[in-house]
């Protein structure tokens, strides 16, 4: 099989070095790529919101299966292109992609199909919205409606930061359109949680948990960005805890999807909140997660080509079941200095190689570009160096070893990746 893997980010190199240890697999492409990807297939000039010219490519190299990272190419409805196509292609349709790209739409659903999340109001008025904050005052959360790079979630402190927030996003436009609409939520209390499952709208098959760190800083400080690190399996979701997320939170949003008339098939990701009150779902990601990604197909055991093929043509009841490494995985996002405000680019990434060297320790490279033989810095969150060990302990001393092998002027991480487990 030929595959094409669309994005630049660590969740695409992470998809990419899986992919191309499938027995089925005979090339692989990844447009754009990045300077890691670069070492591992072939990388073409093409960007991921490019529908059309991604389109052409697939149907030139006669691509078997597209496999799509992020969420812009799935809002802009690659999905339905492809189809339209004859083309073979992993991801939801652009109906679908609504779950992530319109906030107000996910949680409307939600409320529409009694899915446990938090008590929320949306406003289309900046002075409305400022006027509800004093109302029900702080903490509570504001949300920008549209895709934001996973940047337009404020969980405001004191009314004056919920405020502040309505007016970067509805008056001052930093997201642009993504904040015509706004969302002000109750703040939820509790441990956070990432479900994945992959689905062919009638089938579902759960991926091994995982649990993100937003923040910037070291416990849970500072702004929220598009992910510092993430470890795999997540502690604190029992088994108990799963059936609980899957029955209430993943098939009743499948369901209803499905009862709007929206069939849903690639990866379903659930931000999930766990409270005293049970699960509750923070937001809905409508493809793999990023860094979560980076922690899970680590541990993956199974080919994830077949399990991608057979959602895609809606035979997922053909998999009985996923394989999984029984060892932890621990992933830590290495950033450029001011990440995720302004940060520097081009900046020299020195000891990749002695890094990569290491046992259990794969470095996926995020906002990397490759310049003659040398790798450089092209982006906010660099790389996700990422390590397997025996137990959680192992896998965090044999990751920060590892980072302590990589340096670039500014580099920023957080030193409590996968800390909240040992807790």
């Amino acid at each position: 099989m030929r595959i094409l893997v669309v994005g630049s980010g660590g969740r695409e190199h992470a998809l990419v070095w899986k992919i191309a240890q499938s027995r089925l697999v005979e090339k692989v492409f990844c447009a754009p790529g990045n300077g890691g990807i670069a070492h591992l297939v072939e990388c073409i000039d093409i960007k991921a919101d490019d529908v059309f010219g991604l389109l052409e490519f697939a149907r030139k190299e006669k691509i078997d299966l597209t496999v799509v990272g992020p969420e812009i190419a799935l809002s802009l409805g690659i999905v339905d292109e492809f189809i339209k196509a004859g083309l073979r292609i992993f991801g939801p349709n652009k109906k679908a992609a609504n779950l992530e790209a319109s906030k107000v739409f996910s949680k409307e659903l939600m409320a529409k199909y009694k899915v446990p999340t938090a008590d929320f109001k949306v406003f289309d008025h900046p002075e409305e919205a400022k006027k509800y904050i004093e109302k029900i005052g702080a903490p509570c959360v504001v949300k920008a409606d549209g895709l934001a790079a996973g940047k337009g979630v404020v969980m405001a402190k004191n009314i004056d930061e919920a405020k502040q927030a309505v007016t970067s996003m509805m008056q001052d436009k930093v997201f642009g359109d993504a904040g015509k609409k706004i969302i002000i939520e109750e703040c939820l209390v509790g441990h956070e949680a990432s479900i994945l499952v992959i689905t062919d709208s009638k089938q579902v098959l759960a991926l091994a948990s995982a649990q993100d760190h937003k923040r910037v800083f070291d416990h849970d400080q500072g702004l929220n960005t598009g992910g510092m690190g993430a470890y795999s399996p997540a502690a604190i979701v029992t088994a108990h805890i799963l059936v609980e997320v899957m029955e209430e939170i993943i098939y009743r949003t499948i369901d209803g999807l499905s009862r709007e008339g929206i069939d849903y098939r690639g990866v379903l990701y659930a931000g999930i909140m766990l409270t005293k009150d049970g699960p509750k779902c923070l937001e809905f990601n409508v493809r793999f997660g990023d860094p979560e990604t980076e922690a899970i197909l680590p541990r993956l055991k199974s080919d994830l080509v077949e399990v991608m093929l057979a959602a895609s043509r809606g035979e997922l009841v053909k998999v009985k079941n996923l394989s999984w490494d029984n060892r932890a995985c621990v992933c830590v996002v290495c950033t450029s200095g001011g990440y995720p405000g302004d940060y520097v680019k081009d900046k020299e990434i020195m000891g990749l190689h002695e890094a990569d060297k290491l046992k259990d320790i794969v470095v996926f490279h995020a906002g990397t570009k490759k310049v003659g033989d040398k790798i450089f810095t092209s982006g906010g969150r660099v790389l996700g160096v990422t390590g397997l060990g025996t137990t959680i302990e192992d896998a965090i001393s044999k990751t920060y070893k590892a980072i302590n092998k990589i340096s670039f002027e500014g580099m920023h991480f957080r030193r409590d990746i996968g800390s909240k487990a040992l807790r």
